[in-house]
């Protein structure tokens, strides 16, 4: 009886340590997840802040435009409403497109190109867009390391008795990254 109590008492150790190294692991994996993707968001905010100082700028110059600032303006709003990183994606790659027409309407301006305030302005948000760009690569590489935790095998057994689940990627739709942007001039 001494024999197989100690068994019993050996395999059920095993299996408690195996419990604890995949949950800790798991919530590793979540947490890993979820600084990338405040680091994402920390990045998105740097944008939606240098954009009015850009829409200011082109604004100067382009006083009947008022279309793509309006644009602007509606999505910095819905930026701060918004909470999952598919609805955060949909209005990133809005905002991607009212730049291009931003800059798109700043072309018509020589002196606008010219202005040292707007070329500071220009390359903040060309470092700012490859801040976001890494940001997303971590971030989707994150949810796929923890996605994958969750989905195979022992992972899904402790998953599933301890609510974790899967998460979202931050991608774009693919209509939204082959659509052309369209600039009216009225």
């Amino acid at each position: 009886m001494g024999k197989g109590l100690t068994a019993l008492i050996a395999v059920i150790a095993i299996l408690a340590i195996s419990i604890i190294v995949v949950f800790n692991g798991l919530v590793r994996k979540r947490n890993t997840a979820e600084s990338a993707w405040s680091n994402i968001d920390v990045q998105l905010k740097r944008r939606f802040d240098l954009i009015p100082n850009l829409v200011e700028s082109v604004k100067a110059y382009a006083q009947h435009e008022k279309d793509v600032f309006v644009r602007i303006a509606t999505l910095r709003a819905s930026f701060d409403k918004a909470s999952s990183p598919k609805e955060i994606g949909a209005i990133d790659q809005q905002m991607n497109m009212a730049v291009k027409q931003l800059f798109a309407v700043a072309e018509n301006y020589p002196d606008l190109k010219a202005s040292q305030n707007f070329l500071m302005l220009q390359e903040a948000l060309a470092g700012t867009e490859n801040r976001i760009a890494y940001s997303r690569n971590n971030y989707n590489q994150a949810v796929m390391n923890y996605n994958t935790a969750v989905q195979t095998f022992p992972g899904l057994l402790i998953a599933g008795l301890f609510s974790f689940r899967i998460k979202e990627f931050f991608e774009a739709e693919e209509d939204e990254m082959r659509e052309s942007v369209e600039v009216n001039f009225r």
